[in-house]
């Protein structure tokens, strides 16, 4: 399964915007991830014209790299939200949000989406009793996300669900080390700074 290996804080630099790809303790340690400084370039000086290609790709280029998907498996979750009925945007955020790996994150079993995503590559996820090691397994409403009972004394996990605050649309169990997909998110419901209509725009193209 391809996916980045850099390093993070470029990323994050590059598109300006915490990204969720470092865990809150790391974050606040590391002075390298300063959002409002490109890679290789000043904190101050002008700042080259930016075009409305150029718009529509850093968009498109957050919210793939928020979540962690390489270009071919996020044009496949495009072509997917434009097949289904209602609005592209908002369907394409939800398949986001859907996958096992960002389920995991959202329920607080890892302190980033690619610690979820490590957690389910090396078996320690099951949805509905059976062992999954898809990241981008989507996971449907009502669906159980448990951690499997030989992985729970990972001290990883017990320190991801000390510092969670699980959203809404999931019901988690801590104690358990489970929880329950209740619904979809609503776009309402996802707060991070992104513009899902210039995302469209750069495929509709």
């Amino acid at each position: 399964m391809a996916r980045y290996t850099g390093p993070t804080c470029k990323l994050m630099r590059r598109e300006q915007m915490d990204l969720d790809l470092k865990s809150l303790t790391r974050k606040t340690l590391n002075t390298k991830c300063r959002f409002s400084k490109l890679p290789g370039q000043k904190v101050t000086g002008r700042r080259p014209r930016v075009t409305v290609y150029g718009r529509l790709l850093r968009e498109k280029q957050k919210l793939r790299r928020m979540y962690g998907v390489m270009e071919k498996q996020f044009r496949r979750h495009y072509k997917e939200a434009a097949r289904r009925p209602g609005s592209t945007g908002i369907n394409l955020l939800q398949i986001l949000e859907a996958r096992l790996d960002n389920v995991v994150y959202r329920m607080g079993f890892g302190c980033t989406r690619a610690e979820s995503r490590q957690l389910v590559n090396h078996n320690a996820v099951e949805v509905n009793g059976m062992r999954v090691n898809i990241p981008s397994y989507e996971v449907k409403r009502g669906d159980i996300i448990s951690i499997r009972e030989k992985s729970q004394d990972q001290d990883r996990i017990k320190a991801a669900l000390q510092d969670s605050n699980p959203p809404t649309w999931v019901d988690v169990n801590s104690s358990q080390f489970k929880g329950r997909l209740l619904s979809l998110p609503e776009r309402e419901d996802l707060t991070y700074d992104i513009n899902e209509t210039l995302v469209i725009g750069y495929y509709s193209k």
